[in-house]
């Protein structure tokens, strides 16, 4: 089944680099270094004994900072090598990490390629954030004695499924990892259906819980707020995905028949689809401000187009409620706790099948709601827009679940550092 899975994954690649092309034609990042996805690093230098942690994207990546300053407490001289997938993932890690790690696209899946990217970078142990299972990646450190741990392990019911059609190939691939953190028991449960064996699965809860929002994010959001739109009623929409920006904007007519002076923050989740909803703003006739152009908003300004990337979390801090896109269609929603550290009241729709355990937890804190429809959103918004003690409550609820289910983290980095010291007394010298 793997060289069925490699030979369609051959075939495919010129179907995959067309769809690179095509989305460079709106974001000219996706047209950037393709030689790292075929794992040609001529300008960058690899490694011997590297600490390997892959987060496919943004929401990933954010995870991981947390956990790889506390393993890099733990082992301060160790080098880090991060990869992810995509350009905004990519963006976040050069702003947070910099160059205290090494990083590029993790390279696909193809034999190959990753044999060239394992004889780069040496890595002597491997950590993949959440649900990303890669057979021939998998494969070669198993052969190579390079232990793998996927770590805030997640399986929808949807993505288990998915894999339950290639179960043979993927339990393959998870024989090949020492170690799965996964987030509650039913992922548990998932991970062993599809072939882990139990006694390598863990729950350790979602190192998300382990997000901060510090004192200068914090300031950083108060100063943009009274420099973009002092005094008013701020509403935000967050990681919003087509068919849901009307709605949202829909939404955003009914509050401003009642508050003529709110404002919507609106933040897409993919960035080359800025300029399709700055057309769709303007098809509303609601005077629209964009990030980009660094102006205060006017009195007027309805909707202000947050197209720029790595500012979410702090567009959150600086609004007064928080919708969570993703969920007022059937996308499976976003990550609820980076408004909710912010001590920000949440919002979402009925389609949270990603998040759904977080989300009703949440819920049942009293620091979210979830809304049916549009109408349902606006009915909301404007509630706590014009009641502030309301607001204020919920929000503290918010952050106070975050506070209470923290440590995740502390408990992951025991087990993977336990992993590392196993390759460590090993003394296996890598097989190329």
């Amino acid at each position: 089944m793997r060289r069925l899975y490699t030979a369609l994954f051959y075939a495919a690649t010129p179907f995959i680099l067309g769809r690179l092309a095509w989305r460079g034609l709106k974001l000219p990042a996706y047209r950037e270094r393709w030689g790292e996805r075929f794992a040609r690093y001529a300008p960058v230098p690899g490694g011997e004994g590297m600490a390997w942690f892959h987060a496919v994207s943004v929401g990933e990546a954010e995870a991981a900072f947390p956990l790889i300053r506390a393993f890099r407490a733990r082992h301060p001289g160790l080098p880090i090598l991060v990869t992810c997938t995509t350009p905004t993932g990519s963006a976040r890690i050069g702003a947070v990490l910099g160059d205290t790690v090494a990083h590029v696209y993790l390279p696909y899946d193809l034999p190959g390629v990753v044999a060239r990217f394992l004889d780069h970078f040496r890595p002597c142990l491997g950590v993949v954030l959440e649900t990303e299972i890669w057979p021939n990646l998998y494969r070669e450190c198993a052969r190579r004695g390079i232990p793998l741990a996927i770590v805030n392990g997640r399986l929808s019911e949807k993505s288990a499924r998915g894999y339950g059609r290639i179960a043979g190939l993927v339990a393959e691939s998870l024989a090949a990892v020492g170690w799965i953190a996964a987030q509650t028991s039913l992922d548990a449960k998932r991970y062993v259906a599809l072939g882990a064996d139990p006694r390598k699965v863990a729950v350790t809860g979602n190192i998300k819980f382990d997000i901060e929002f510090p004192a200068p994010l914090r300031e950083q959001a108060t100063a943009l707020r009274e420099t973009l739109f002092p005094g008013r009623p701020v509403w935000i929409a967050g990681s919003t995905h087509p068919g849901e920006e009307e709605q949202v904007l829909a939404a955003h007519a009914q509050v401003r028949s009642v508050l003529p002076d709110a404002l919507l923050i609106l933040a897409p989740r993919h960035p080359d689809r800025f300029q399709e909803v700055r057309t769709l703003c303007a098809k509303t006739g609601i005077p629209l401000r964009c990030r980009g152009e660094s102006l205060p908003c006017e009195a007027g300004t309805g909707v202000f187009l947050l197209d720029s990337l790595g500012e979410l979390r702090c567009f959150y801090g600086a609004a007064d409620v928080a919708f969570v896109g993703g969920s007022l269609i059937p996308q499976g929603g976003h990550n609820v706790l980076e408004p909710a550290v912010a001590g920000v009241p949440v919002l979402f729709g009925p389609h949270m099948f990603n998040f759904a355990e977080i989300a009703r937890r949440l819920e049942d804190s009293g620091g979210a709601r979830s809304v049916a429809d549009a109408d349902g959103l606006a009915a909301t918004v404007m509630d706590w827009l014009t009641d502030f003690d309301t607001r204020s409550e919920i929000g503290a609820k918010a952050s106070a679940f975050v506070d209470g289910n923290r440590g995740a983290v502390a408990r992951v980095v025991e087990p993977i550092s336990a992993l590392l010291q196993s390759r460590l007394d090993s003394g296996r010298t890598i097989d190329t």
